[in-house]
């Protein structure tokens, strides 16, 4: 069998360390992984605070040596989750690994493509939930991202990227 490729798909609101973390986990098991910027169409507000290029700009200037390793597409919401994979297969080239944790994309994938869960780090810590409320508030984000999310989230916002 020769090199396969994989799929994680995910909001990114905004790309934290645990996200780099499952870049990194599927990306030892794949020889390339195309990263789905989830809910690309979704307006800005206080849930998708970020654009899609805002995402992917996170992504691709955090990544560092895995970068040739890696590509970002944009996946819309579709309104159900069969129209959503149905879309995902048109915008994205073909994979045999998905990396996920949610049940319904596994069991969409699962007649397909092999379906890896991706282990949680520090899942109380590092939830885009959390990061988004302490940009919000002010609070002590910065530990919790990568340096190149720090950047975007600091022009994005306006918010001063600590050291």
């Amino acid at each position: 069998m020769g090199p396969v490729d994989g799929l994680l798909v995910g909001r990114f609101q905004p790309f934290h360390l645990g996200h780099l973390e499952a870049l990194r986990f599927a990306l030892g098991r794949v020889s390339r992984l195309w990263v789905g910027i989830g809910s690309s169409n979704a307006p800005v507000s206080e849930e998708n605070p970020f654009t899609a290029a805002q995402r992917a700009e996170m992504i691709s200037s955090s990544v560092g040596r895995m970068a040739p390793r890696i590509r970002t597409y944009e996946i819309p919401d579709a309104g159900d989750h069969g129209a959503w994979a149905r879309q995902i297969d048109e915008i994205v080239p073909p994979f045999g690994v998905v990396f996920t944790n949610d049940g319904e994309t596994g069991r969409l994938y699962s007649g397909r493509a092999r379906v890896v869960r991706i282990p949680m780090v520090r899942r109380r810590d590092l939830s885009g939930t959390r990061v988004r409320a302490l940009i919000r508030s002010g609070g002590a984000w910065e530990g919790l991202v990568p340096p190149g999310t720090r950047g975007v989230v600091a022009g994005a916002t306006g918010r001063r990227a600590g050291p």
